[in-house]
């Protein structure tokens, strides 16, 4: 009999002993007991641990302290974060020393370049040093995210010499190479939840209000960590003098009636200027944060700006088409600026206070 089971299973590794055991019950009816359950599981255990397929084996690394920082990007939507009562989908970057588990988040809504570039320049900074190397997964979705491929490579490589970091990049599909981010994401994720239920309350009144919170959070995790990160200062290296701008910024001609630039496949909103006119658009790491009023968004990205003007909207949208035809002529019907517009003007037929609203 346990010929056959075993057989069954060489053949099909992932068959359970309970899924083996019913089928037997049910071949050889009142031959077998429940509480024989328990046996077939014994034997099938021990026959794997001593004749079955090889298994794959991972072996505890050892971090030496002040050589190792890994980096991921981590989605917080499952969390239900809410600004202003308006749903909130955002991501963080989140830096981790391999050697003392200290870590590090920055708010963002992408995997770009600006995004990791911000993220780790924070993380560094607020460190005090820089270990020896760098690791991250395969960054294919930052590097889709951006219209070249070398452009990506050339920026992150020059933002590695800045800091004069080594870079490394996991193997695909071996996620268990950035294990200490990885797990850390769980973790800072749990450490989340308990937070807001302490709290309360998963509303905030604004984004900085959020961040806030965030920091406070990561604070109090590293605060177990002090000892352990003690030892690995004494073998990070000191900062640069100064940052690398994490944004990129690209001159352009504005088009007559373009209110959005398209930076690196995200679209950075910008003030409307006169045709032909130059203008310096700026794509950074919170490019892609949604739509939010200026007092949620806490002075950040959103419909208003850092001085209160209420941005742009896309030109050609529907409401634009409807506040075009408002402004017509309330006689005529005519077009501003066509050729029967011109005409009734100059008739007398109301001027520009008239009949055009």
């Amino acid at each position: 009999m346990w010929e056959e089971v075993r057989q069954q299973v060489e053949a099909n590794p992932g068959l359970e002993a309970k899924t083996l055991f019913e089928a037997l019950q049910r071949k050889y009816p009142g031959r077998f007991a429940d509480g024989q359950l328990h046996t077939l599981q014994r034997r099938i255990k021990r026959w794997r641990a001593t004749e079955g397929p090889g298994r794959e084996v991972f072996f505890a690394q050892k971090h030496v302290p002040g050589r190792l920082g890994e980096s991921d990007f981590t989605y917080m939507n499952e969390l239900g974060i809410t600004i202003g009562g308006r749903s909130f989908p955002h991501m963080l970057y989140h830096f981790v020393l391999a050697h003392s588990n200290w870590e590090d988040v920055t708010l963002c809504f992408s995997e770009s370049f600006e995004s990791l570039s911000e993220g780790l320049q924070n993380a560094l900074w607020n460190l005090g040093g820089v270990p020896l190397e760098h690791r991250t997964d395969r960054l294919s979705t930052a590097v889709n995210n951006m219209s070249d491929e070398k452009e990506f490579t050339a920026r992150y490589d020059a933002l590695l010499r800045h800091y004069r970091l080594a870079g490394q990049k996991i193997q695909a599909g071996k996620a268990n190479e950035n294990g200490d981010v990885e797990q850390r994401h769980h973790r800072l994720k749990r450490a989340v939840e308990q937070a807001v239920l302490l709290r309360g309350s998963r509303d905030f009144a604004s984004v900085a209000h959020y961040r806030e919170f965030l920091e406070r959070l990561v604070e109090q995790l590293n605060a177990g960590r002090r000892e352990r990160l003690k030892v690995e200062m004494q073998y990070l290296r000191a900062l640069p003098e100064r940052r690398l701008e994490s944004a990129k910024r690209v001159e352009v001609r504005v088009a007559r009636r373009l209110r959005e630039l398209p930076l690196s496949r995200r679209v950075v909103s910008d003030e409307p200027v006169p045709h032909g006119l130059g203008r310096t658009a700026r794509g950074g790491a919170d490019a892609g944060q949604q739509a939010l009023p200026g007092h949620l968004a806490g002075g950040g990205a959103g419909r208003r700006g850092a001085r209160g003007r209420r941005a742009p909207r896309v030109a050609g949208g529907r409401r634009d088409r409807r506040r075009e035809a408002e402004r017509r002529c309330d006689w005529c019907r005519a077009e501003p600026g066509s050729r029967r517009a011109t005409r009734h003007w100059r008739s007398g037929g109301g001027g520009a206070a008239g009949h055009f609203r």
